[in-house]
Formats: structure tokens, C-alpha cells, sequence
């Protein structure tokens, strides 16, 4: 365990392409020292840079831009990191390892205090679960539709509404929607996903569906399992019935 006293500062230099046993290097290493025991370790990804290859790594060129450097530091006592040395040596056959020494002025470590367990009520109901499929690039009145449609939501006081953006997708008309690290798509998938009862549920389709030109809006059967947590500890709430 880290102490204040002497202690190795390890920072490891590799691409973010480097593979170890069919897995990115840097995650390997990550896992490594974590089941190993060690403190803390952190990895960032470089926005630029070049080794002793003296081939500029930039985002800017596409074929580049997947070599970034990553960078993997860690501080734990001269025993372990001893200890780890040899075997981060042969999983990092190409990069650099560098260890300095330093000195841990203070490790502190503050336990979190266990929250007392408080009863809850189980309640179930049937719903209706609506679905909205848009663009993130789709407008109503100049605002952004997946906004306008919460602001609906709202308005129809419906109970909640979740907003999700995706990572990839296509519609009706075989469009791939895409992010990668080289382009920002601006009309990337938008789900909102809501749960209420059956009539709110209709009221809140017929509603949205005036708003929507380009998209899907589903409708499905749900069953609710809600657990209301109670606010006080069940002892505390013991001891304020008795006083009554």
C-alpha cells in the first residue's frame, strides 16, 4: 500500500494501436496494475507527438491520427514497482518506460460512511412506453425538436423523458449516421424514450406526431416496478412513532 515516504513515479510512452494478446496495450497495462493492487493510475491520450520513428502523430492526418501517443503513469512504492517492472518490460516492445524517483507528501484516503439502509415500497403498475425515433440536426420553430418535444412532454405533465444520442445508425431512406474522430456528424440518432399510463401516453403521440416530419414514433405495452425508497432510516422513523 502507498505511504507517505519514498516511492517510483512509472510513466509508460506507447501508440494507442499497440496491441498486447488481441487487446489495446494501454488497456492491457490498465488491468494489469489495477489487479496487481496498485493506487492509482491514470492514461491520456496526447493530442500530437512523435518518436524515435520521427513520424509526426497529428488527428489532423487521417492515417496518422490512429497512432496517438498514450501515456500511462502510476506512483507506488520501490518494492512493487520492482515487483511490476519485468512484466510491463515484455508487454511493451515498442515505447517507453520511464522511472523516476519521488516523494508521496501525503496519501490520503477517505473511507466513505456507510449510508443506513432505508425500507422501500414496491409498487407495480401497467404503462405504455413511447419511443421517438429523430435526427439530432431536425428543427421545430427554430429549436432543436428533441427540446421542443421534452418541452411538450412537460407541458402535457407527463411524468419523465429521456433523451438518448447515438453513436451510429440509419432510417427509412439507408442514411448512415456516423461520429468518428475525424468528422462530428451534426444529425446523429435521437431516441426519447417515455413511460406513463396508457391515456397520457396517447395524448403525448398525437401531440409529438404533429411535430415530426422525418421519423418513427412507437408505441408498447409496460409493466412499472417502482421502488419508493423511504426518507428516513427505519430506526429513526421507529423512534418518532413511538414518541407520537
Amino acid at each position: 500500500m502507498l505511504t507517505k515516504g519514498p516511492a517510483k513515479k512509472v510513466t509508460i510512452f506507447i501508440n494507442e494501436d499497440a496491441q498486447h494478446h488481441m487487446t489495446a496495450l494501454h488497456d492491457s497495462i490498465m488491468t494489469f496494475l489495477m489487479h496487481k493492487g496498485i493506487s492509482g493510475a491514470t492514461a491520456t491520450r496526447a493530442f500530437s507527438g512523435f518518436g524515435s520513428h520521427q513520424m509526426l502523430h497529428t488527428p489532423r492526418v487521417e492515417v496518422l491520427a490512429q497512432h496517438l501517443p498514450i501515456r500511462i503513469e502510476f506512483i507506488e512504492t520501490p518494492e512493487k514497482v520492482d515487483e511490476l517492472l519485468p512484466t510491463l518490460y515484455e508487454m511493451v516492445s515498442d515505447g517507453l518506460i520511464e522511472v523516476q524517483d519521488t516523494t508521496v507528501v501525503k496519501h490520503a484516503r477517505k473511507a466513505p460512511k456507510p449510508e443506513p439502509r432505508l425500507p422501500h415500497e414496491r409498487k407495480d403498475a401497467h404503462a405504455r412506453l413511447l419511443r421517438v425515433f429523430i435526427g439530432e440536426a431536425d428543427k421545430w420553430h427554430g429549436e432543436p425538436l428533441y427540446d421542443a418535444i421534452v418541452k411538450k412532454l412537460r407541458m402535457l405533465d407527463i411524468a419523465g423523458a429521456t433523451v438518448y444520442r447515438g453513436i451510429l445508425g440509419y432510417g427509412a431512406k439507408g442514411h448512415q449516421h456516423k461520429q468518428s474522430f475525424f468528422h462530428v456528424s451534426r444529425d446523429m440518432p435521437i431516441m426519447i424514450s417515455v413511460i406513463d399510463s396508457a391515456e397520457k401516453i396517447a395524448t403525448a403521440a398525437e401531440a409529438i406526431e404533429e411535430m415530426v416530419e422525418d421519423g418513427l414514433i412507437v408505441t408498447s405495452d409496460a409493466e412499472i416496478v417502482r421502488l419508493v425508497r423511504s426518507q428516513k432510516p427505519a430506526e429513526e422513523k421507529d423512534a418518532t412513532n413511538a414518541k407520537r
